[in-house]
C-alpha cells in the first residue's frame, strides 16, 4: 500500500481483561525501562515503526525509547476487552494470550484485523519458537567468539545428552573467553 507507521490514525486491540489491568497504558508517561516493557501500546508500536521488538528497545536513551513517533503511536493505541479473550485466557487448557490489531490509517483506511490468539513462545507455539530463539542466541555469542566455537556452543546446545553430562563448570567455562588465574 505504500504507506508505513506515519499514516497510521489509530489502532484498537481487542484483547484479554488482564492485558488492560496489567499493560495497557496508553497515556502513562513512558520514564524508564519498566514502564516500556509493561506496556503493550509501547510494544505494538515499536513494532509498526522498526518491525522489530527487541529487549535494547526497552533501554532508556534507545532509538526506539527516543522515537517521537513510537510515543505518538503509542497514545492512538486503545485497548478494549473482548469477553471470548477474556475466557480463553483463563481456560486452563488453552491459556490463550489472544490480540487483535485493528488499524485505521489517516487517509480512512481501515485495514483488515489481524488475530493473535498466542505469540511465539506461548506453550502451543514452542516447537516454532525454536529457531528463533537459536538465531537469537547465535546472535548473542557470535560478537564474542569466533566460528568454530560458536559451533561448538551450539552443537553442544543441541544434544541433551551430551549437554546433561557436562559438568556445570566447564560448561560454563566455555563461556569464559579470558581466564583468570
Amino acid at each position: 500500500m505504500n504507506k508505513s507507521a506515519k499514516d497510521i490514525a489509530s489502532v484498537t486491540n481487542r484483547t484479554h481483561e488482564a492485558c488492560i489491568r496489567i499493560i495497557d497504558k496508553q497515556f502513562k508517561p513512558m520514564t524508564n525501562f519498566a514502564d516500556r516493557d509493561h506496556c503493550v501500546q509501547y510494544m505494538v508500536a515499536v513494532m509498526f515503526v522498526f518491525d522489530r521488538l527487541e529487549a535494547t528497545d526497552y533501554v532508556d536513551g534507545s532509538e526506539a525509547a527516543q522515537s517521537p513517533l513510537v510515543e505518538e503511536l503509542r497514545q492512538k493505541i486503545k485497548c478494549v476487552e473482548d469477553e471470548a479473550f477474556t475466557k480463553d485466557y483463563h481456560d486452563p487448557e488453552k491459556r490463550s494470550i489472544s490480540n487483535a490489531l485493528t488499524v485505521t490509517l489517516k487517509d480512512g483506511t481501515v485495514l483488515d484485523e489481524v488475530v493473535v490468539e498466542n505469540p511465539l513462545g506461548h506453550r502451543t507455539r514452542r516447537e516454532e519458537a525454536k529457531p528463533e530463539i537459536l538465531k537469537k542466541y547465535i546472535g548473542h555469542i557470535t560478537p564474542h567468539f569466533d566460528q568454530a566455537r560458536v559451533k561448538e556452543l551450539v552443537e553442544l546446545g543441541q544434544d541433551a545428552e551430551r549437554l546433561y553430562a557436562y559438568d556445570i563448570d566447564k560448561y560454563v567455562d566455555l563461556y569464559a573467553k579470558d581466564k583468570i588465574l
